[in-house]
């Protein structure tokens, strides 16, 4: 006589691992050289940590400054504004970024470039805005072209591969609202000066910040467990 089949005995279900992924916020003004000088590391360092960036222009003069009690650069004291040059000729040194310490355009209204910038998150997602945003930057502080001027813009999206469509809609409702809610979202965080990077409600004010970051980061980047069902 064959002995009776046991019974199937289910296996117990093996915890499977899922990666939490960690939301930057990435505010910024258009004409920052800081927020130049640290675009390409920031997003290789996001990249990096597998972490999802949200573009956030904002009107910073405008809007956070009164607020925050920061100054538009010409109304800050002399000293500050020759510490200014030195600072950033040291860093352009050290990332090897070309950078026009006085460049043509600038100051400029970024606003309209910020707008754009926004136009193509919305249409075309973060990859494309961030491409965007670094030709930008470099529009400012490395090519001296005037990034309040329209055919500008047009050029920039076309050397990003973007639709010329895209700077119509930056002249819609949605991009508008966009902006102000960025900006009301930042004055909320705290931000008060550009770049600021935010994760986990935690302020990194400032390229020169992104050694912390990274480190935030790699305290983050934390595989979580669950059971399957």
């Amino acid at each position: 006589m064959y002995p009776k089949a046991r019974p199937h005995l289910a296996l117990p279900e093996r915890p499977q691992k899922a990666t939490v992924t960690t939301t930057l916020d990435y505010y910024f003004t258009a004409q920052s050289p800081w927020t130049y000088l640290g675009h390409e590391r920031f997003a290789q360092i996001a990249r990096a940590a597998g972490a999802a960036i949200r573009v956030l222009p904002v009107d910073l003069g405008g809007r956070v400054f009164p607020i925050s009690g920061g100054l538009p650069l010409g109304q800050r004291a002399p000293q500050r504004q020759a510490y200014r040059f030195v600072e950033l000729q040291r860093f352009s040194d050290q990332l090897k970024a070309p950078l026009n310490l006085k460049p043509k355009y600038f100051p400029v209204s970024s606003d309209d470039a910020a707008r754009l910038i926004i136009a193509v998150d919305l249409h075309d997602g973060t990859e494309a805005a961030m491409r965007l945003s670094g030709a930008v930057f470099r529009a400012v502080w490395a090519e001296e072209r005037h990034i309040a001027d329209e055919k500008t813009l047009a050029l920039l999206l076309s050397e990003c591969g973007l639709a010329p469509a895209r700077l119509e809609q930056s002249h819609s409702q949605a991009v508008a609202e966009r902006y102000d809610a960025n900006t009301e979202e930042a004055i909320a965080a705290g931000v008060f000066g550009a770049p600021s990077y935010v994760v986990g409600g935690e302020i990194f004010w400032g390229q020169d910040r992104l050694d912390f970051l990274e480190r935030k980061l790699a305290t983050l980047a934390v595989p979580s467990t669950f059971t399957a069902k």
